[in-house]
């Protein structure tokens, strides 16, 4: 190919996305229709997103998916009465090309295979949220929230609880929204309603509240009823600390970004989210890493059965530990974070068991601090009941990646050159590096990189969603 067809391809392409944009748009904020290429999201997606999506295909699939060959799947759709559904337009796609030459077809073949999404009605009422304490996570579930704003959204973040209150607070507290130093700036416009101490982000109303403890707060002075409270803060840990959310008028259940101790049910979103009941008022989303290891650890022992196994995690430094060497209550963390890896420990391998009990009193743990603000890795080391070797176990974790109930959880990288900083903004809880994988016979170590703080934000997202009883129907049934 010429250097000018290459730019002419490009070209095309990028146009051809562009197109798809406005449409996307409308399907979801009139609609309530999400739609996804094998499994990513293009909701709010740049042209150059789109493009990257339909190029991933070939990962799942073994051969491309051209941008001209989705957009009259995107076109169709739009002219359906589809409502409040997730659609695979990859999928649907794909599906339709192996068996078919040509595009005459393709609005009977989509109203066939989206009929049960054809005036789908949703009574489900929209439920508020509120957000108690808003530091990295709580930062980044308002970005999660915000980014859902439209008609359908059955997720309204409604207020942002904090401590303190003093002059200047509510600007940088916008600010800290704005701009992000990991992250990047947030995606649209924030705004300061000063006199009714409030913040605006992209059309979406959110009320600040002062406050120093959790059961002080009247939410129903702010019209706010009903609501999931999701505490941030991680002060609270116990059904002691986190009841006192339940005390205060609004407020109907609590999830913890933080494991929870006692009785308390450790919930992973993609393993045992099931497992959360409508009576249960508590309920923690773990830890960062737990959600990081769990669907690995699942995946490999529903294969081959762990005997035992260490779990060793490389992991960021958090605002825990001290900027310079500083009096600090836990052992090591008070030396300069920057500056120093520094041994700890982690509850992580323990609190897997809560999540998967088969794997309980089979794990230990361990964890490292290092000088990156963002994105750790987990190393998993296991002996398993049956034998295995490294294109194998890697055949079979790709599968699962692509193709199973844990494929929102699992990413799986083929990559030779890849290195933390390129797992910011991923939204999945752990991304396994096949190039790292060992194995031989009954003995394995995985590789796994996770966004500590983004990929955990989206698994705490599906945990609420569950919470509030807020499920979608996804299409197609592949």
């Amino acid at each position: 190919m010429s250097a000018d067809k290459h730019l002419q391809s490009w070209q095309e392409r990028f146009e051809m996305a562009e197109a798809m944009q406005p449409l996307l748009g409308k399907l979801y904020r009139n609609q309530g229709v999400e739609v996804m290429v094998y499994g990513k999201p293009l909701l709010n997606a740049s042209t150059i997103e789109i493009i990257k999506s339909h190029r991933l295909v070939r990962r799942h699939v073994g051969e491309k998916l051209r941008l001209r060959e989705s957009f009259p799947f995107v076109e169709a759709l739009s002219k359906l009465a589809v409502k409040h559904c997730r659609v695979d337009i990859g999928k649907l796609a794909i599906n339709y090309w192996r068996n078919n030459k040509d595009a005459s077809g393709i609005e009977a073949y989509m109203a066939q295979e989206l009929a049960p999404a054809i005036n789908h009605g949703d009574d489900t009422p929209a439920r508020d949220v509120v957000l108690y304490g808003f530091g990295r996570i709580g930062r980044l579930l308002a970005r999660l929230l915000i980014e859902r704003t439209g008609k359908s959204n059955k997720m309204r973040l409604r207020a942002i609880v904090l401590r303190g209150g003093k002059k200047g607070d509510l600007e940088k507290r916008a600010s800290l929204l704005r701009r992000d130093s990991v992250h990047g700036p947030f995606n649209g416009s924030v705004e300061v309603d000063e006199e009714n101490n409030a913040i605006i982000a992209n059309g979406t109303y959110i009320q600040i509240i002062y406050a120093n403890s959790p059961d002080e707060v009247d939410y129903t002075k702010y019209d706010i009823n009903n609501a999931l409270i999701v505490d941030n803060t991680g002060i609270w840990k116990d059904e002691a600390g986190l009841g006192l959310h339940l005390k205060s008028p609004g407020a109907s259940k609590v999830l913890l970004t933080a494991p929870a101790k006692g009785a308390i049910k450790n919930v992973v979103y993609g393993v045992n989210e099931n497992d959360i009941l409508d009576e249960d008022m508590i309920v923690s989303a773990a830890s960062c890493t737990t959600n990081a290891i769990t669907p690995v650890l699942k995946a490999v022992n529903d294969k081959y059965g762990i005997e035992n196994g260490h779990v060793e995690t490389i992991h960021s430094y958090t605002n825990d530990q001290n900027l310079i060497d500083n009096y600090h209550s836990a052992d090591r963390r008070g030396r300069s974070a920057p500056l120093n890896m520094v041994i700890t420990e982690t509850g992580a391998a323990k609190a897997v068991a809560k999540a998967l009990p088969v794997l309980a009193g089979k794990l230990t743990g361990n964890a490292i601090r290092v000088p990156t603000p963002n994105v750790s890795m987990a190393i998993i080391s296991v002996n398993l009941n049956a034998e295995t070797n490294r294109d194998e176990l890697n055949e079979y974790l790709k599968d699962v990646a692509l193709q199973s109930g844990l494929q929102n959880q699992i990413d799986f990288t083929e990559s030779t050159e890849i290195v933390s900083s390129d797992l910011v903004g991923s939204r999945y809880a752990g991304v396994v590096d096949s190039q790292a994988t060992i194995a031989e016979g009954k003995r394995a170590i995985l590789y796994v990189w996770y966004d500590n703080e983004f990929g955990y934000s989206c698994q705490v997202v599906g945990v609420m969603q569950k919470m509030l009883g807020l499920t979608t129907l996804s299409l197609p049934n592949v």
